[in-house]
């Protein structure tokens, strides 16, 4: 029987290979090129898929979050098949801005959206997301983005000369190719035609549930269950089941969840703070990822989670979600008025990162965070104190400041340690 020699699945004789490799004057064994789409060659086959990428440390499919400075902190992207949990800020005024850019990513790209929500209608929902800044505004972005250093910033600083020779602290600079990651316009509103254009589906909870309805004791609410068959439906019935491929080309099921957990989804985990209120939220978390793990789809969820009683609950939705960021306003704290934080205008905490195909998660060594929304765009810049160099600054307003930076996390907090100033 003559020797078989194998290379990338594909059988060949020996003789033929040294054959072959004398006449073109190169190895037998040769790297081979990625396998196109439809070709009649077996084996596994790259998934070509408009707006992702494949993650550089795992393999994994990615799809963008809609901002490119979010993308670079989780890792690249958000990884297909997974859960994003935003923890809304106290006015859900940054978070729902979040949720808008993921939508609006999908639309650009031609994602499939389903838009899940029980107190604004999905139609509504798409009027309102931002509009993209297309290639004929790049010199404008440029300028909104890389020029918004204050003059006060072009001074050089009168600091201790070893002080000068560390880096910077600079916004945080997304690198990603024009097709992966868009910018967004918050001050204007997507394009009519965009939206006529793309395929959304939408779960209006009270229009899915009628008044009349009998309900039969089930661990999950009614609102739950009905939205579970939804999503299952669209992932089976239009070709999104991994398990099951399908012919026709591929594409990204982008699901988007508003205000998860809250009263008008029919759970009471705000209402009380007992422990086996938040089963019915748990479970449905449970039964999500296992439709996500099987399917090219991706999905963000915002939760109110400052309105939660029982704070140990937290963790167990930490747990059932894949990444998990958080955002804090400094609406109607005292952090508003802070002259520590007049830069920004809330801090944006990385919980929690998934650990896809590896036994550690790629964490940012960034741990200090704030975001700023400006005229037109939503930037994320590391947190860092201001020089306290002036000796026009109170007394006071150095004591301020001072007891501002104890209440910070580890990175800034460390930097002030002195009782009446900064201590460098």
């Amino acid at each position: 029987m003559a020797t078989v020699a194998t290379c990338g699945g594909d059988a060949v004789g020996v003789g033929s290979a040294v054959a072959t490799a004398s006449k073109s004057n190169v190895t037998s064994f040769q790297r081979r090129g990625p396998r196109v789409s439809g070709t009649n060659d077996s084996g596994p086959r790259l998934v070509a898929i408009t707006g992702t990428r494949p993650s550089v440390r795992n393999g994994q499919l990615l799809v963008s979050t809609g901002l490119p400075a979010l993308d670079q902190l989780l890792g690249g992207g958000l990884a297909v098949g997974t859960v994003l949990l935003i923890e809304e800020d106290k006015y859900n005024i940054y978070s729902s801005l979040l949720f808008k850019y993921f939508l609006a990513e999908g639309i650009v790209n031609g994602h499939t959206l389903l838009v899940a929500s029980a107190n604004e209608d999905p139609a509504n929902i798409l009027q309102e997301l931002p509009a993209p800044l297309l290639d004929n505004c790049k010199k404008e972005f440029d300028e909104d983005v890389y020029n918004h250093k204050t003059p006060e910033s072009n001074i050089k600083m009168k600091i201790a000369w070893r002080y000068q020779l560390l880096p910077k602290m600079e916004q945080i600079r997304p690198v990603s190719s024009s097709r992966f990651g868009h910018y967004y316009d918050a001050s204007k509103r997507i394009p009519q035609e965009l939206i006529e254009a793309s395929k959304w589906h939408g779960f209006f909870l009270p229009e899915k549930i009628s008044p009349t309805l009998k309900v039969e004791p089930c661990s999950l609410t009614h609102g739950y269950i009905k939205l579970l068959q939804f999503i299952q439906n669209i992932i089976y019935e239009e070709g999104f089941d991994g398990s099951n491929p399908q012919k026709k080309q591929k594409n990204i099921l982008r699901i988007g969840i508003q205000n998860l957990g809250s009263p008008l989804w029919g759970d009471d985990i705000c209402c009380t703070e007992n422990g086996d209120s938040g089963h019915n939220l748990t479970k449905f978390l449970y039964v999500l990822r296992g439709l996500l793990r099987t399917s090219l789809s991706a999905c963000i969820i915002t939760m109110p989670t400052h309105l939660i009683q029982n704070k140990a609950f937290i963790a167990h939705v930490t747990n059932l979600s894949d990444t998990v960021v958080g955002l804090e306003s400094f609406i109607g704290s005292e952090r508003e008025t802070n002259p520590l934080y007049k830069d920004y205008h809330g801090l944006i905490h990385i919980r929690q990162i998934p650990r896809l195909n590896n036994l550690v998660c790629d964490e940012s060594d960034v741990k200090d965070l704030g975001f700023k929304l400006k005229r037109k765009l939503f930037t994320i810049e590391r947190l860092h104190l201001p020089p306290d160099l002036s000796d026009t600054v109170s007394r006071s307003s150095k004591q301020d400041l001072a007891e501002s930076a104890k209440r910070l996390g580890p990175g800034c907090g460390m930097m002030a340690g002195g009782k009446k100033h900064l201590d460098f």
